[in-house]
Order: C-alpha cells, then structure tokens, then sequence
C-alpha cells in the first residue's frame, strides 16, 4: 500500500476512534456525575489510564521514559490543561446541563484549533475550502445551540465552564503540536493524563470526595467506560492526530461528536431533540464531509502534516 494510502486509512482510523468513543463519553459522563463525585472520579480515571498506557508504551512499544526536566515539564503543562481544566471543567459542568447541551458547546475547539493552528512552526494555513467547511459546520452549531426555554443562572455557569474548557484543550493541543519531544506519543499521553489525573486526586481528596464514594453498577459502567475506551483509545487516537493530521481537520470532531452525543442523550437519557437540532446536526455533517472527504482540501497530501520524527 502506498504511504499515502498508509497514511489516509490511519487518518480515517483515528478519526472514526474519538468520533464514535468520546462522542458517546457525554452520555457515560452524564451516567458517572449523577451517580459519583466529579473531582476523585476524574482523578482515578485518569491516574489509572496514564499508569496502563505508560506500561503499554514501556513494556510494548519500548519507549523510554523522561530523562529530562523539560519533558516533564511538557507532560505537566499539557497535562494542566487537557486533563486537570479541559477534563475537570467539563467533568463539573456536566452535572447542570444535558449531556447534549455539554456535547454542542464542546464543538467550539475545532475553531480554536483551526484558528489558533495557523501559527507556530507546524502551522498550517486554511484554504478556502476548509473555512467555508468551517462555516459551514459553525452555522450547524449554532442552530444546534438556540435555546428550547430560559437558561438558569447555575445553567449559564457551566455553559461558561464548558467554553473555557474548550479554550483550554484547545492550548493544550496546539502547546503539544509546538513543543519538541524525544517521548513517543503514547508515552508522551500516558504521563500527560497520570500528571493532570493526579492534580485531580488531590483536588478530590482535599474536597472530601472520598466521604461520598459508593458506586453502583452504573458508576462502575461508566467508570470502566470512559478511563479503558474515553481516556486509554481514544486519547491515544487523538495524541496520533496531533502530530500528524491538520489542525483544522483535527477540530472536525468537535462537529461529530455533538450530533452522536445529542442522539444518545435523546435515545437512553431522554432529552429533549427539537428539530432545528436535527437540521444542525444534517449541516455540521455536511461541513465535515467538505474538509475530510476525498478531493476535498484536507485529504491531499500536500495539505497534510509531515509525522513527527520520534
């Protein structure tokens, strides 16, 4: 097979990973809040990830770990970022907002992304076909997002944790994509969430957390769910496209993930579907299909990042 061939069926693998697994962790994070407290539960999920990932990079892949004190220091900023604010925000703000809700405001980081990734040494430029898929997508998120009734004031709130959030793992990501790393990238992932599930352990101890751990069997679903396939699949999934995919095709999952997330909301946890959220969610696809499909900008080979020597 040509490289790349090669390299398109990886793209399409790692894509397909965090649009179909985190796409489906709003409902199973929805599940986890209702039934654990948000800070030990995220600290224990990802702890548990980074230690089985570390291993698997160690043992398996071989990869070494740090020798340097830049390198952790590059694991522990990115591990503030995209685990301890992106992942603990989200974690608390799930519990006032449908999961749906939480999934559409989580599409915003394909804007920074795209937007932020034109800078730095691995930026790259959109063409003008990718920002009119973004613009496109955009105006299906927003349709997705017209308020059905009068937002809370604790609603509003959260909405706000959401966006800053968003900004965070979108930092987070473009701080990884800059830095200069000899860590593979699975280890790279695993010391990322053990440093940033560890800021959220200690959070969740110093609150109290662990007074109020008694989880039933869909706290343990949801737990074994989102640290074994969320955190251990699609993390690693998602830390390939970042050295090795366009920024801009990389933020598409923001636009899938909220049409899958709305579905499964509406299908087990019964929220509410209107349809001007259905069309949203027809033209968000729509926006996906221009960037990612064959012939469309992002897919030629000129168009895509070089892989990261490691």
């Amino acid at each position: 097979m040509p490289a790349n061939s090669r390299h398109s069926a990886k793209l399409a693998l790692a894509l397909g990973t965090i649009y179909l697994v985190w796409g489906s962790s709003f409902l199973f994070s929805k599940i986890a809040v209702a039934n654990l407290p948000p800070a030990l539960f995220s600290g224990i999920r990802f702890v548990t990830a980074g230690v089985l990932l570390a291993l698997i990079a160690r043992v398996w892949g071989g990869s070494s770990l740090p020798t340097r004190l830049i390198e952790w220091r590059h694991v522990i900023v990115a591990g503030f970022f995209m685990v301890l604010v992106s992942n603990g925000l989200n974690f608390w703000a799930i519990q006032y907002i449908p999961s749906n809700q939480s999934a559409l405001l989580n599409s915003t980081p394909a804007f920074w992304i795209a937007g932020l990734g034109v800078f730095g040494k691995r930026g790259h430029p959109l063409t003008r076909w990718a920002v009119l898929g973004l613009v496109i997508g955009f105006l299906g998120v927003v349709l997705m997002l017209i308020p059905k009734a009068e937002v809370s004031t604790q609603s509003a709130l959260a909405q706000v944790g959401v966006l800053v959030a968003c900004l965070s793992w979108s930092l987070g990501t473009l701080y990884y994509r800059s830095i200069d790393t000899t860590l593979s990238s699975l280890m790279f992932m695993a010391l990322q969430m053990l440093m940033g599930g560890l800021m959220l352990l200690t959070i969740g101890i110093v609150h109290g957390d662990a007074a109020h751990w008694s989880p039933g069997s869909s706290g343990w679903i949801a737990l074994f769910y989102l640290t074994f396939f969320s955190s251990c699949l699609a993390y690693t999934a998602y830390g390939w496209l970042s050295l090795n995919a366009p920024p801009a095709l990389i933020g598409t999952y923001g636009y899938v993930n909220p049409a899958i997330a709305a579905f499964l909301g509406w299908q087990f946890l019964h929220e509410p579907l209107s349809a001007m959220e259905v069309v949203g969610m027809v033209i968000i696809i729509i926006g996906v299909s221009m960037l990612t499909l064959p012939g469309g900008s992002l897919t030629d080979p000129r168009t895509l990042a070089e892989p990261k020597t490691q």
